[in-house]
Order: structure tokens, then sequence, then C-alpha cells
């Protein structure tokens, strides 16, 4: 007999790949403001972002597989340039096009989409594509 099993509801966690960990961990903590969880030197910082980690790994690192023979996380990594959004009010939207440039980050594109909801799209120390965008844009109700 098949069990039914419903679909995800939530991510716990995303992951982007960084090179200068440092580089990261400063842009992640500082310019935005989220709380560091934990660090592995030359292997990973992580950031919390309300119910939901922000993975940061080197991605030759991760790639050999778990540091920690205990913990037998299978190797992952990417190359080339992530994407993440993060979810934001139009105030808040507006504000952190104000910080971005003010700490000297360029913001590459800020448009509404067909549906109303603006996204402002920049760029991580990695080169990792981020954007803040109104919930609206996937979630009509929101």
């Amino acid at each position: 007999m098949t069990e039914t099993i419903p679909a995800p509801q939530a991510l716990l966690e995303a992951a982007l790949y960084a090179d200068d960990l440092g580089a990261a961990e400063n842009f992640y903590g500082t310019v935005l403001g989220l709380q560091r969880v934990t660090r592995a030197e030359g292997r990973h910082v992580f950031f919390r972002i309300g119910p939901m980690m922000l993975l940061i790994f080197r991605a030759d690192a991760t790639q050999l597989g778990a540091s920690d023979l205990s913990l037998p996380v299978p190797p992952h990594g990417a190359t080339g340039e992530g994407h993440v959004c993060f979810a934001a009010t139009a105030p808040e939207i507006q504000a952190w096009a104000d910080r971005l440039s003010a700490c000297g980050i360029a913001i590459e594109a800020d448009f509404h989409w067909p549906n109303g909801a603006r996204s402002i799209y920049f760029r991580d120390p990695a080169g990792n594509s981020l954007e803040f965008s109104e919930p609206r844009l996937w979630f009509p109700d929101a």
C-alpha cells in the first residue's frame, strides 16, 4: 500500500558558494545584518534568516565531503553564480536600495513585474545574484 506524503511546505536552508568566506561573512553579517550562527574556517559560514538558514560554502571544501566523519553529509558544491531572493515589503525594498547604494553596492535591476511586485537585484562579493522582492511576486494575496 502506498502512503500519501504531503509535499514540502517550507525551505529550511539554502546554499550559496563563495571562495572568500571572510568577504561573505562581512557582507551578509554587516551589510545585510544577518545573524551568524557558525563558521568553520576554510569551509563554511552559516546565517539565520527568520525561520531558515542561509549556508555559504566554499565549493572546493564541500566537494570533498564531510570534514567530521560523524556527520556523513554527502559531497556537494556548485560553480558559477547562484541566486537567492529575500522577501521584503515595498518600503523595505526602498530602504534596502538606499542602504546598498550607501554601501557602494550597485543595484543591477530595479523594476516592477507585470503583477506590480517590485524587485531589486544586486551581487554579493562572490558574484551571487541576490534579490529583494515583494512576496506578491509569487503569492498575489500576500
